[in-house]
């Protein structure tokens, strides 16, 4: 079973005959997995944190780019069985794959040596983003962020779009464009629609913002545009 937490579906098309599955069954049992441990680490760790705020942790931890990041850590994208147009196109690295390959480790080691060993292994590999989250600020939503840096800037909200789904039904890779007035501000992609959402929200806020305001209260400025801005203007315009 731990073998087959490290078969993406790409390498079978092209070794039909292996008797191996691929690991989708278990990043989908390896993901409840994973979210309930967190949730559990998170209550016990921070019993005055309101809902909002676990929320937001739980997120922030197990986002797709998070995951991915964790089995970076432990090398895991080494030993990733892909097909050769898979490992061509930099799917090795690729962020999907990463997160979906730790999640559906998760899922084996549970499976085979039940919960304790893998909430062990998540505690291993999460590490020091689940040290003393009492004294750390807490991750701020980047889609409320955006939200509030856009309404000041331009009066008006942003408009977040789905452009691509990719995947099979149970494991789809959702692409979504965050724009204001018909211009483009950043696009990302996630296992989920919410997630996507997030992360073009992300990246549009790293074009907006220089990297000290994102971390902090409303701005509504581009990096060296200090200038009122009237609530017709569109973003890039001089």
């Amino acid at each position: 079973m731990l073998r087959e937490a490290f078969v993406h579906r790409s390498y079978l098309n092209e070794n039909i005959t292996t008797g191996l599955e691929s690991n989708e069954r278990l990043e989908f049992f390896g993901d409840a997995v994973l979210s309930y441990v967190v949730a559990d680490r998170l209550f016990r760790e921070c019993p005055e944190c309101p809902e909002g705020e676990l929320t937001e942790w739980r997120g922030h931890l197990v986002r797709r780019d998070s995951l991915a990041n964790f089995a970076r850590r432990l090398g895991l994208g080494e030993f990733l069985l892909l097909g050769r147009g898979e490992e061509a196109a930099g799917g090795r690295d690729r962020a999907a794959n990463l997160a979906g390959l730790f999640e559906a480790l998760v899922g084996a080691i549970c499976m085979d040596r039940g919960l304790s060993a893998a909430r062990k292994f998540i505690m291993q590999a999460i590490g020091d983003e689940m040290i003393n989250l009492r004294n750390r600020p807490t991750p701020i939503d980047p889609k409320s962020r955006l939200q509030e840096v856009v309404q000041a800037r331009w009066q008006r909200a942003p408009t977040y779009r789905t452009v691509r789904e990719e995947g099979p039904e149970h494991r789809k890779v959702f692409t979504v464009e965050v724009s204001i007035q018909g211009e483009l501000l950043g696009s990302g992609g996630g296992l989920s629609k919410q997630e996507a959402e997030r992360e073009a929200a992300r990246r549009a806020l790293d074009q907006l913002l220089v990297p000290e305001e994102r971390a902090v209260g409303p701005s509504p400025l581009f990096v060296g545009d200090s200038r009122p801005v009237d609530a017709g203007e569109t973003p890039g315009a001089t």
